[in-house]
């Protein structure tokens, strides 16, 4: 299995408003960056989308060290996903899980890989989460639904 590490990010401009999502898949030494944006959206759904593109970019499965700094996509995809599963996609107060749509998308894409996830913490000068906050901060203010690619 290819080893990859991922580093995601999402943004919003106002919560809800125009959002964007940044991406750094870095496998060997090939780096790839890249980044989309929503024009009405949430800063939960940007993150979310941030690790589901990454995740998609990959064409085979493989072992995968993702870091986030959203402790919403960390908890979620490794501790709260197994009771909303169990509960029909309800959250412990019997409503619906909201960005559920997102987060089966997530769980069908890290199910492919071997997905260690890890929560770093924001803006504390970690290059490759400084560099996926710019990407997803500069899409903020863009109209189109998907990404620069580099």
């Amino acid at each position: 299995m290819k080893q990859v590490v991922i580093y995601t990010d999402g943004a919003c401009s106002g919560n809800p408003g125009p959002g964007g999502w940044g991406a750094l898949v870095i496998c060997g030494t090939n780096q790839k960056e890249f980044s989309g944006s929503e024009e009405y959206t949430t800063n939960n759904r940007m993150e979310l989308t941030a690790a589901i593109k990454a995740l998609e970019l990959l064409q085979e499965p493989c072992a995968v060290n993702l870091y986030t700094d959203s402790q919403y996509v960390k908890n979620g995809i490794t501790q709260w996903i197994n009771g909303w599963l169990k509960n029909d996609w309800k959250n412990s107060e019997n409503k619906p899980v909201k960005n559920q749509e997102l987060w089966q998308r997530l769980l069908q894409l890290s199910q492919k890989h071997k997905v260690c996830w890890n929560w770093v913490e924001g803006h504390m000068g970690n290059e490759f989460n400084e560099r996926v906050d710019k990407l997803a901060k500069k899409q903020c203010n863009r109209k189109s639904i998907y990404s620069d690619f580099r």
